[in-house]
């Protein structure tokens, strides 16, 4: 009996122990709800164990509060940002040691996102204490991740928690010491439901087992969470934290909805030698470029110090304005700047279209700097690509979305905060849709309306006043039918891949379908030679940004099978002009923080500049007339491709096509037709491929009659009389 009592109160005592550690550990429990069984405890230690039992090489664990050779915990005010996340020239040089003894961490309060946007956090360092299917599971947890139109499949809009009680936690594994400032969180991305956390706490930890809440005087800080589902949200922590794993546990939640999140974490790393993990990882740049977010007064005095290094071959100008009236500036790169070259093709690169797209438009400044030193500094490649061609770099194409944009900041925007223009127009698909107008004549063989299968003009209803076009659509159209462009890339954002045309599907009762262009085999190969030059886009590793996995077509998708877009500036592109245009996505996140932006540009460098070559891909040639005068709006087609081009005002052309043998033809209006054979190599550069022809014999009978003063008599009129005095004879 005693043996059996000494039992009962050592019993008695372990769970009056157990209840008071599972006590603290749970802390204020204000909006508990009663939950139907206990199994989140299994669940949780099944989702860590795999990950915390196995250190990267060379860390050591170290309590949250203090560092080595600290006398104490960190404070806020003693922290450090990693110099690589500084945005700024000036900032990007490290501190010296200070003298005076002050923490090696001392850095301004900002620090940037880990990345669960962007990726850089991998699916592997997100946990969740529940899920309640996969497809809402942690990993889909990130910051503007977007859902798949089928809700129930693995693509999801959020990480959402198997059961809605206060006991739920969504986890991040820095894999390194991390001081984290912030957490940004939004709700679930979906058309169906509504579901958002609209208060939470933040835990911290060293080893994913003891959890530390951020406090305050009066107890856990309780954050406000969010009220509606996309706009984002921001809290900084009251005093910065150095941990590895940082930790949200919801404590209510919408309460027509459940507990589900996206969610962003502001953190500086610290630096760590000794981190394997991070020097695997670690991307560097040795460009001397201006990596930062430029607003438009930044842009354009951009512009102009480009111009002021490199006064010989860039020149700035605009295309027209904006609906607020911001000019639509543009810089052109050439050796001859301000006129068109004979025998010199035109390329662009525009960004922008989607205002809140803003790597692009970065990509494109740090691109026009990085050509301009390089030209200077007499790199071969760069000087050779200036030298042979024109061209010109648009960065913002929508500078009031733009706006609208940054001054919400690259984290707080949204998926959606200035995608329009100021008139609520989408201008990438603003423009004529030329798809129906040729469809609906190749359908209709007999139809009297012969549609051309290339510069279709543009319907009379488009150019009205009254028709929604944005001013800067128009602005686009009328510079694109001022230049011969031959290339160009619009660059977007939201994604990793390269589309192609068609973007418009050729079924009305289809939304998703392969509808490939007659140039098909040349518009793949443009859309391979960015997608294979870039760091990411035909990793087969990598993750899919949000619902789509374009691996199996190599980084590229025609842009009818992805999703059908009516007046796409690409098919007006094809259509309406001898330019073959691209749409480039350069990366998920469509406003990445600025410390993002060296490693962006060192992803897209190669890419940008592979894809500019492409413009000397194929054939080009001047058709003259036996005068030796170039012929103007002549027509060159390629046998067995159902689109042609026509030559420019001084009579030269440029027809992209892969390596091969083709038979080229030539018409123009009162010539006589030519043909001939014309070979593509595989080296770049185009096969010089002209074409003499002379005038036809009615036009030479029209030019005598015409100099006389006479003019000539038709054929047909000419039967009609002829005819008539035979009748009359008869009689």
């Amino acid at each position: 009996m005693i043996a059996r009592s000494k039992k009962g109160a050592c019993s008695s005592q372990l769970c009056l122990a157990l209840c008071a550690f599972g006590l603290a550990l749970l802390g204020d429990v204000s909006q508990a709800v009663p939950m139907d069984d206990q199994d989140y405890y299994l669940q949780e230690i099944s989702n860590r164990d795999h990950y915390y039992s196995f250190p990267y090489p060379g860390e050591e664990f170290f309590p949250f509060t203090e560092q080595p050779g600290e006398e104490g915990p960190i404070r806020a005010a003693e922290t450090e940002e990693h110099p690589g996340f500084k945005p700024s020239r000036k900032e990007l040089k490290p501190k010296k040691n200070n003298k005076k003894g002050k923490s090696i961490l001392e850095t301004p309060p900002d620090c940037p996102p880990l990345g669960l946007e962007t990726l850089k956090i991998t699916d592997f360092q997100l946990h969740a204490s529940t899920a309640k299917r996969y497809g809402l599971g942690a990993h889909r947890g990130r910051l503007n991740i977007q859902a798949g139109v089928n809700e129930n499949d693995f693509y999801d809009g959020a990480w959402c928690a198997g059961r809605n009680d206060p006991y739920q936690w969504i986890e991040v594994d820095a894999r390194r010491l991390t001081k984290f400032t912030g957490v940004i969180t939004q709700g679930r991305n979906s058309l169906w439901s509504s579901n958002w956390v609209t208060s939470y706490r933040v835990l911290v930890s060293n080893d994913s087992h003891a959890w530390t809440a951020v406090r305050n005087e009066s107890g856990d800080v309780i954050f406000e969470g969010n009220s509606e589902k996309e706009i984002p949200v921001l809290n900084m922590l009251p005093v910065p934290l150095v941990a590895r794993y940082i930790r949200i546990n919801p404590r209510s939640w919408f309460e027509e909805g459940s507990i589900c999140m996206r969610l962003e974490i502001l953190g500086c790393p610290l630096p760590d030698p000794n981190n394997y993990y991070h020097r695997r990882n670690e991307m560097t740049t040795t460009d001397n470029l201006d990596f930062k977010h430029h607003n438009y007064k930044e842009m354009r005095q951009l512009m102009k110090t480009v111009n002021k290094m490199c006064p010989n071959i860039t020149r700035i100008y605009n295309i027209g304005k904006s609906n607020q009236g911001l000019k639509l500036y543009a810089v052109e790169i050439s050796d001859n700047p301000g006129e068109h070259e004979v025998g010199e093709p035109e390329f662009r690169y525009i960004a922008g279209a989607h205002g809140n797209e803003v790597l692009g438009r970065e990509l494109i400044l740090l691109l026009m700097q990085f050509m301009c030193q390089e030209y200077l500094a007499g790199n071969p490649r760069i000087v050779h690509l200036i030298e042979d061609t024109r061209i010109h770099l648009l960065p913002s194409v929508n500078p009031d979305g733009y706006d609208k944009a940054y001054k919400a900041g690259s984290e707080l925007g949204g998926w959606s905060l200035g995608r329009w223009t100021q008139d609520g127009i989408d201008i990438n698909n603003n423009f004529p849709d030329l798809n129906s107008l040729l469809w609906e004549s190749e359908d209709q063989k007999k139809s009297k309306r012969k549609v051309p299968n290339h510069h279709i003009p543009i319907p009379d209803w488009y150019l009205s006043e009254n028709a929604t076009v944005a001013v800067e659509t128009r602005a686009i159209i009328a510079w694109m039918e001022k230049i011969p462009f031959v290339l160009g890339g619009n660059l977007q954002g939201g994604e990793l891949v390269v589309a192609y045309p068609y973007d418009m599907v050729r079924s009305m009762w289809k939304t998703q379908d392969y509808t490939p262009t007659p140039d098909d085999h040349v518009f793949r190969w443009l859309a391979y030679s960015y997608a294979s030059t870039h760091r990411l886009m035909t990793d087969a590793r990598r993750r899919a940004c949000h619902t789509e996995d374009f691996q199996k077509e190599d980084g590229t998708v025609n842009g009818a099978s992805w999703h059908t877009v009516a007046g796409s500036i690409n098919d007006f592109s094809y259509l309406h002009t001898n330019c073959f245009e691209l749409s480039i996505y350069v990366g998920c996140d469509k406003y990445p923080h600025e410390s993002e932006l060296p490693e962006e540009w060192e992803n897209n460098r190669e890419s940008l500049i592979v894809f500019m070559e492409q413009v000397h891909r194929g054939i080009k040639g001047i058709v003259k007339d036996v005068h030796g005068k170039g012929i103007p709006n002549a027509v060159i087609s390629v046998e067995g491709v159902n689109h042609d081009i026509r030559t420019g005002s001084d009579g030269d052309y440029w027809r992209l096509l892969n390596p091969g043998e083709y038979v080229v033809g030539v018409k123009a209006e009162g010539y006589t037709t030519a043909t001939k054979t014309c070979e593509v190599g595989y080296d770049m550069g185009a096969t010089q491929c002209d074409f003499t022809i002379s005038k036809t014999n009615l036009a030479r009978i029209k030019e005598i009659m015409k100099k006389f003063g006479k003019q000539p008599i038709s054929l047909s009129i000419r039967r009609l009389r002829q005819r008539a005095r035979q009748w009359r004879q008869q009689r």
